[in-house]
């Protein structure tokens, strides 16, 4: 098992474990992974804090597709969307 799954299927279990909310939690089947420089830690921790309010301006997929073609990675929309 590679390690995205590992922590795919560890996090879905504990996450299970906090309310009856979570009781359908799933990760959808692909996934992204990409790192940044130690500089830009709290850059990125203040994203995430704010990231419910920021997606209610920009949706996750024009997000993720703008930062696709910033950083010139070729993908194919059949496949990047469950």
């Amino acid at each position: 098992m590679n390690l995205i799954e590992k922590v795919k299927s560890h996090s879905s279990k504990w996450i299970k474990t906090k309310g009856e909310e979570f009781h359908n939690f799933y990760w959808q089947y692909g996934y992204g992974s990409f790192s940044i420089s130690p500089k830009h830690i709290d850059v990125v921790v203040q994203y995430i804090k704010n990231q419910e309010e920021h997606h209610k301006k920009v949706s996750f997929k024009d997000e993720y597709r703008k930062f696709l073609k910033e950083y010139d990675i070729d993908f194919d929309e059949r496949y990047v969307w469950d």
